[in-house]
């Protein structure tokens, strides 16, 4: 890697396991102090913690509900109490997505989809800006997906809402430039994980098929891709999307 996140600390939310794990593993190679975030699987979590401690990254384990504004309080004040800032957020926690005709959707789940990747960016970005301000640097990589610029049919609520952390997402770009923060996002494909363990082997047979680059993409890909926009070679990139998901969106 040829670039260091030294001296550098980031929060990853959702990022005991999966992409999110693969995240946080990428940073801490890069050199940044790495804070593991989970809401229910302290298993996971603590097994995560060890695996990146063994790796040679300092890192800490904070369990919080990032859909909750005082939570999400809790969790930046414990942070920047043990390693007196916060330079590099990554909001990537996430709920279940299930593909549903439009009329099988509620109400309160559009507004879930939007409380996961709307609300709890802008309530994260609330409580990491001031100690950004002040430092006149921060990097805010949000986690998004293909979803929305490949117009998944039967996923509208994810869609939706993945559609507004990207116009947040540029918006936010614009507003922080001058305070020396940029916001991008990174919008992975189907990367298998542990969640998916038990999708349908013929669904997964046939999207891999659609990848130009004909392979499955890895955590690490996207770990990487986000490691990139947190570091000094990316300081004159943000409001920009980049998709991770070996050429199905080349546009």
């Amino acid at each position: 890697m040829s670039f260091s996140l030294s001296k550098k600390v980031a929060l990853v939310t959702g990022s005991s396991r999966g992409l999110g794990y693969g995240v946080a593993k990428s940073l801490g190679n890069a050199g940044a102090k790495v804070v593991i975030n989970y809401l229910n699987d302290r298993d996971s979590a603590e097994k995560a913690l060890e695996r990146l401690k063994a790796d040679g990254t300092h890192a800490m384990l904070v369990r919080a509900d990032v859909s909750d504004p005082e939570q999400i309080g809790s969790l930046v004040e414990a942070v920047e109490e043990k390693f007196g800032s916060l330079d590099i957020l990554v909001p990537n926690a996430t709920p279940d997505q299930p593909q549903k005709p439009i009329e099988e959707y509620d109400a309160e789940f559009y507004r879930q989809m939007y409380d996961f990747f709307v609300m709890s960016p802008f309530h994260l970005a609330q409580a990491v800006l001031p100690g950004m301000k002040k430092r006149g640097h921060g990097r805010i990589i949000n986690v998004t997906s293909e979803v929305f610029h490949c117009s998944v049919p039967e996923f509208s609520a994810y869609v939706a809402a993945k559609g507004g952390q990207i116009g947040w997402s540029r918006s936010m770009a614009n507003e922080l430039a001058p305070f020396g923060i940029t916001v991008n996002t990174v919008a992975p494909g189907w990367i298998p994980t542990e969640r998916h363990e038990n999708d349908p082997e013929e669904d997964k047979n046939a999207y891999l098929k659609t990848i130009p680059l004909g392979r499955w993409g890895k955590p690490e890909d996207v770990g990487n891709t986000v490691s990139y926009f947190a570091s000094d070679e990316a300081s004159f990139i943000t409001g920009q999307t980049l998709c991770v998901n070996g050429g199905r969106t080349p546009w």
